[in-house]
């Protein structure tokens, strides 16, 4: 390889890591800031059952954070997967500074603020500092054991069965991450609405399998865009093939 492909190799390797990570990050900001401020019906009909989804609004980005950890895990390997585990953990540390500094220094008021106005950030820095609390637990386990898993099955495959470990990592941490935030969120702020006429654990228990429902159709569906990405992202950035 000549000295100047090698160079444009090396810059692309680098540039598409840091939309990877970007793309990581902002999901994850997008995930805290949001939260549970809004939450979504995505109930649809299968065959004549009706089958309901209710969703925390923060939830949509969230699956996107396994596709990406899961890309630079086979990309670029399991060290730079883990700093950005740890990349995202700081992150989400740094938010939660900035909100609770915003919420203890005095503020300007004006009289032509709307009440609306006066109280939003206040209302967005109640739901997201018990997010951000709940998610940092939460995300830290499941990306951790995302990228673990990931590698552990590579190992024991040699390899092969991207499909495998794509799902089997993905699936397991989001459980993992779906159980934590749901609850954590839930006794720290009161702000998830339970299903009426149940108890608080069978109500946490349904959100839960909600939750859970979405991201395991995402994680099935995310496996061939992960084939396609890892296939024309190794010859794009100038690496061997792999068996899958």
């Amino acid at each position: 390889m000549n000295n100047n492909l090698h160079i444009t190799y090396e810059n692309r390797r680098r540039i598409i890591l840091l939309i990877l990570s970007a793309i990581f990050i902002s999901s994850m900001t997008m995930l805290n800031l949001l939260g549970t401020s809004k939450f979504l019906d995505l109930g649809f009909n299968f065959f004549g059952f009706e089958i309901p989804i209710i969703l925390a609004i923060g939830v949509l980005p969230y699956p996107i954070t396994f596709l990406c950890t899961d890309l630079i895990s086979e990309i670029y390997g399991e060290k730079r997967a883990s700093e950005l585990v740890w990349t995202g953990l700081i992150v989400n540390i740094w938010l939660a500074i900035i909100l609770w500094l915003g919420g203890i220094v005095p503020g300007f008021t004006s009289s032509n603020l709307s009440v609306e106005s006066k109280n939003a950030f206040m209302t967005i820095r109640a739901l997201s500092l018990s997010t951000i609390t709940a998610s940092m637990i939460a995300y830290f386990l499941a990306q951790y054991s995302d990228v673990k898993i990931f590698h552990f099955i590579k190992k024991l495959t040699k390899g092969k069965h991207l499909w495998l470990r794509n799902n089997a990592s993905t699936l397991v941490s989001q459980l993992i991450d779906t159980i934590c935030v749901i609850s954590i969120t839930h006794f720290l702020s009161k702000s998830i609405p339970l299903p009426e006429g149940k108890s608080e654990f069978e109500g946490l228990l349904v959100l839960i399998s909600y939750a859970y429902i979405f991201k395991f159709i995402v994680a099935l569906l995310d496996t061939p865009i992960l084939y396609i990405c890892v296939k024309f992202l190794r010859k794009y950035l100038g690496m061997n093939d792999s068996n899958f």
